[in-house]
């Protein structure tokens, strides 16, 4: 029990991290920054990950997915994503 619990706030904290991570390359990209230069922000705070970006309308959209980091989720092939959209022009 205590493993489980241990694993579920491990994989929280990375699902904040993660969030955090989108919602810094979602306002990137709103404020005219390349995609490339948006993933490369999001890998810089989380490490390896997953990113992609779509436009909704007036908003920019980030996603990004990575393996859990607790080691018998990963193996079971868990992954911990998160998604922040910013509106297109912002600062």
């Amino acid at each position: 029990m205590l493993t489980f619990c241990l694993a579920a706030v491990q994989i929280v904290g990375q699902q904040v991290r993660l969030t955090d991570a989108a919602a810094d390359g979602a306002r990137s990209l709103a404020r005219g920054d390349p995609a490339a230069v948006a993933a490369q922000r999001v890998r810089h705070s989380v490490g390896a990950a997953s990113v992609s970006d779509a436009h909704d309308g007036e908003y920019v959209c980030v996603d990004v997915s990575q393996a859990a980091a607790f080691a018998p989720a990963r193996l079971v092939g868990i992954d911990v994503t998160a998604h922040s959209c910013a509106l297109a022009g912002g600062l």
